[in-house]
C-alpha cells in the first residue's frame, strides 16, 4: 500500500499540469482537504508549528511532528508528503534516520530544504547532497520509493525580486546536484518571475515546485511555464485562522451589542 501511494504521488507530477497541494497541518485539516477532492496531501512546516504553538524553523519537537504525521496518515488514505525542513540534524546519517521515522509514521514524500533553521543562510551543497543520498538509501531499505522534493531557499531568503536573476546559476546548479544525489523534485519557494520560473523549468530535469504567494502567476500560466507542482505553504492555515477569528469576533461583538 505504501509503495502504491508513493508511486501514485510521483505520477501526479506532470510538467505543464501542476499538482496543486493545499497544505495541511493536522488530521482535521487533512480530512477537510481530502473531502474537497485533493489527490494528495502535504503538510507545511510553518502551519504545523503555528497550530501547535511553536515558531517555524524546527522549533516543534521531532517527536510531536512524528505523532502528527501518524495521525494524518491514519485519518485519510491519500498519499502524504511531509515538510521536513532541513532534517532536524546537521549530519547526513542522523537526518536519514529522522526521515525513517517519518516513513514509519506513514509519509511517502518529504520536502527537504537547504536553508538553515535559524535563517542564517544555506547549508553547503555538499551537505545537502550527502543528506539526500543518505535519505534515499534509508527509503530504499524501507522499501518506499520516497519522493524527495529538494528545496532551495535562495529566493525565499532574498526578498528583493530584482536580485533573483543573479541567483539562477547557483540555484540551477543545486538542482542538478540534488537530482544526481537522488532527489525527485525541485522546490523554489519565493520565485515568482514568469521569466525565471520558465528558465528553471527548462533547465532542470526534475519536476519544479512553486509556492503560491501574492505575486505568483495563476495556475493556468504556471502550467504554460512548465511547472509540475504548486504548494500553498502557510496560506491555507492563515486563511482558516482568519475565518475563525472573524466568526468569533462577530459572535462576541453581537454579545456586546445584546448586553448593551
Amino acid at each position: 500500500m505504501t509503495t502504491d501511494k508513493a508511486t501514485a504521488f510521483a505520477a501526479l507530477h506532470v510538467k505543464g499540469k501542476p499538482l496543486v497541494l493545499y497544505n495541511i497541518w493536522d488530521a482535521g485539516s487533512a480530512k477537510a482537504v481530502a473531502a474537497a477532492g485533493a489527490p494528495a496531501l502535504a503538510t507545511g512546516s510553518w502551519s504545523v508549528a503555528a497550530a501547535h504553538g511553536y515558531a517555524d524553523g524546527e522549533a516543534i519537537p521531532l517527536g510531536l511532528v512524528e505523532t502528527i504525521v501518524a495521525r494524518i496518515a491514519a485519518t485519510t488514505d491519500l498519499p502524504l508528503s511531509v515538510d521536513f525542513e532541513s532534517g532536524y540534524a546537521a549530519d547526513a546519517d542522523t537526518v536519514a534516520q529522522n526521515v525513517r521515522r517519518m516513513l514509519k509514521a506513514g509519509a511517502i514524500g518529504i520536502n527537504f530544504e537547504d536553508g538553515k533553521p535559524d535563517g542564517s543562510g544555506l547549508y553547503p551543497i555538499e551537505r545537502q547532497t550527502a543528506c539526500i543520498a543518505a535519505i534515499r538509501a534509508v527509503a530504499d531499505s524501507e522499501g518506499v520509493p520516497l519522493f524527495i522534493n529538494a528545496r532551495t531557499d535562495f529566493f525565499l531568503q532574498e526578498r528583493d525580486d530584482a536580485r533573483h536573476k543573479g541567483l539562477m546559476t547557483e540555484a540551477i546548479g543545486r538542482a542538478r546536484a540534488y537530482a544526481d544525489a537522488g532527489a525527485n523534485g525541485f522546490f523554489v519557494p519565493g520565485l515568482a518571475s514568469e521569466e525565471l520560473i520558465a528558465e528553471v523549468c527548462a533547465s532542470v530535469s526534475l519536476p519544479v515546485n512553486i509556492m503560491a504567494m501574492g505575486s505568483t502567476p495563476p495556475i493556468p500560466r504556471l502550467a504554460e511555464l512548465g511547472v509540475s507542482r504548486l504548494s500553498y505553504g502557510p496560506g491555507a492555515y492563515r486563511q482558516a485562522m482568519a475565518g475563525i477569528t472573524a466568526a468569533a469576533k462577530a459572535l462576541y461583538d453581537g454579545e456586546a451589542e445584546h448586553s448593551a
